[in-house]
């Protein structure tokens, strides 16, 4: 559909890929569907088709870490893997899925841990779903939050998704990412926080700003591991925030501009963070 460089893949793309998958899982003769990506926001795009595909049949995610022109070129192998996945009816009701190097990782959890490795795909809080073998998948857990049929989110007549940003905190970082998206209008911040999604005293002051002018925020974490605990580093019930749980900035961005797809109101938004 796209013939672009993974960084290069926006919302806009994502919401004409989602109809496309969308229309071809309605196809009787159609098993499941295999999307080919670059791995740099692979995990981005998985999240987002987990959230909004309107069919049980497997969507499986497949890149390559090596060039085909590589000796041991890895992209072969996913790709058989991939495709295997995609027509094993015991794939079927699993969510969208990620296959590379012998791994299925869900699309809500997956990250990219690695910038050269071929493993680097993985869920490093809850582990894999399975593996592949001879071609065959073998699992041994499924994901317990809501995918696919399950979520409330339909983009078949959605025109665009509403802009949400993410400010990054680090050592000295003050608020000036976070009046910066402000000022560009953004109708979501995920604001990427240190530890358990602590903030500065500048960057609390200037997310309490945003939330006044109807700007939802949601306390993220820049730790690859852990929840967002609600009212814990910040009183968030106080200050109207919502909390990300366990999923990525970058994943969290994604949910919530779903969730502003629906409502604006964050206690629904925050139900939503806890089903998804």
């Amino acid at each position: 559909m796209f013939q672009i460089a993974s960084e290069n893949m926006t919302p806009a793309h994502w919401l004409i890929l989602a109809r496309r998958v969308n229309e071809l899982l309605a196809r009787p003769d159609v098993a499941g569907v295999v999307i080919t990506h670059g791995t740099d926001t692979l995990e981005e795009t998985a999240y987002f088709l987990d959230l909004v595909v309107k069919s049980a049949k497997p969507v499986v995610l497949v890149g390559a870490m090596r060039p085909a022109t590589a000796i041991s070129a890895d992209g072969p192998m996913n790709l058989f893997n991939a495709v295997a996945l995609a027509a094993s009816p015991e794939a079927v009701g699993r969510g969208v899925m990620v296959c590379m190097n012998d791994r299925i990782d869900a699309a809500r959890d997956v990250t990219k841990t690695s910038t050269v490795a071929l493993d680097t795909f993985r869920s490093p809080e809850v582990g894999a779903l399975g593996r592949m073998e001879r071609g065959r998948p073998v699992f041994y857990r499924a994901t317990t939050r809501l995918h696919t049929t399950a979520t409330e989110f339909d983009v078949a007549g959605l025109k665009e998704l509403p802009n949400v940003g993410i400010a990054l905190a680090y050592a000295g970082s003050g608020r000036v990412a976070i009046d910066a998206l402000v000022a560009a209008g953004v109708k979501g911040i995920v604001n990427a926080g240190v530890g358990d999604g602590s903030l500065s005293i500048e960057a609390r002051a200037a997310l309490v700003e945003a939330r006044k002018r109807g700007i939802v925020v949601v306390r993220a974490s820049r730790i690859p591991g852990g929840p967002v605990v609600r009212d814990g580093e910040a009183d968030d019930d106080a200050l109207d925030f919502v909390v990300a749980d366990d999923l990525s900035p970058q994943k969290a961005r994604i949910l919530l501009a779903l969730a502003l797809t629906r409502t604006g109101d964050t206690r629904e938004i925050q139900r939503m963070f806890r089903r998804y």
